[in-house]
This record gives C-alpha cells, sequence and structure tokens, in this order.
C-alpha cells in the first residue's frame, strides 16, 4: 500500500517540542520522522505487557539500576 502522507496536528508541551526539536537537529531528521517512528515502534511493540512506571523503577533501584 503506497498511500499518500496524511498531514494532522499534534500539540506538544513547550519543553517536549523543545527535545524532540534538539533530537531531530541531533539525527539529521524531521519532527515528523521522530513521530512517525515512535508510532511505528508503538504498533510493532503492541503486544508487548503493560509494565507500571513505578513498579519498574522500584525494580530497577533494587537491581541497582538507579
Amino acid at each position: 500500500m503506497n498511500e499518500k502522507p496524511k498531514r494532522t496536528t499534534i500539540y506538544f508541551d513547550a519543553e517536549t517540542l523543545r527535545a524532540l526539536k534538539m533530537k531531530a537537529v541531533v539525527m539529521e531528521r524531521s519532527v515528523s520522522y521522530l513521530v512517525n517512528d515512535a508510532v511505528k515502534a508503538i504498533e510493532e511493540r503492541g503486544g508487548e505487557p503493560d509494565l507500571d512506571f513505578e513498579d519498574v523503577v522500584k525494580d530497577m533501584k533494587r537491581r541497582g539500576r538507579l
């Protein structure tokens, strides 16, 4: 399926947008590329279990990773 990309508007808080723009410059890519890449990664990992952030942090501290 070789469909022409569609446009949309996404609102980010100022800090997130600034971080995205800086990452885009470092990677020599566009913000759109980064967002599309993130969405693709979410789709590919859709079958993975959801983990509670606090549980992950506690586990990392327990294992000495944090």
